[in-house]
């Protein structure tokens, strides 16, 4: 079992990344990562990321990069389990340059969808602290909820009807559904 991942793994990974390609990539990070660069979160179990272009040279050396730095890796984002928000490049964050290598923070709009379809409890309290945080607007989220909406029959093992019910549970709970709510 690899150790957990703390604020510190996270920033010598992410300073490796840089010295491992010379072709320009762009890097995302999702999840527990994206927890730990906000305080959420003091560990999480891995750093999930997206890579793009896909393939690039920067997959090869993934195995490397996990068995030397000891943590684990996984190609992992909201579009695995969600249709793509509209905009979701645009507002996700860039946080630094490695070298050729452009890192930056996952829509953070996506990915509160996606923990809220997944529903992990974890996952609830991370929606509940970018709520809370303002990091992510109730009327907004609902927005982009609905452009997704009629595209989720893309992924048959979600019921919109059901997911809508999360969406609304999840603001309720973070305190964000009063004014806002419809």
């Amino acid at each position: 079992m690899r150790p957990l991942v703390d604020r510190e793994r996270l920033d010598r990974f992410l300073a490796e990344l840089g010295s491992r390609t010379d072709v320009p990539t762009r890097v995302y990070l999702v999840g527990g990562a994206s927890a730990l660069l906000h305080g959420f979160r003091e560990s999480t179990i891995d750093i999930d990321l997206v890579i793009e272009p896909d393939p690039s040279p920067l997959l090869r050396s993934l195995p490397d990069l996990k068995r030397e730095l000891d943590l684990n890796l996984e190609l992992s984002s909201p579009l695995d389990f969600l249709p793509p928000l509209p905009g979701w490049r645009e507002r996700s964050r860039f946080l630094r340059q490695e070298g050729s290598v452009a890192i930056f923070e996952f829509d953070l709009y996506a990915q509160a969808l996606a923990k809220i379809e997944r529903g992990h409890e974890r996952d609830r309290a991370d929606v509940a602290a970018l709520l809370g945080g303002g990091f992510v607007e109730p009327a907004r989220l609902r927005e982009l909820y609905a452009a997704i909406e009629p595209e989720l029959y893309r992924f048959p093992a979600i019921d919109p009807e059901a997911l809508r019910e999360d969406l609304e549970q999840a603001l309720a709970a973070a305190g964000s559904g009063g004014a806002n709510a419809r």
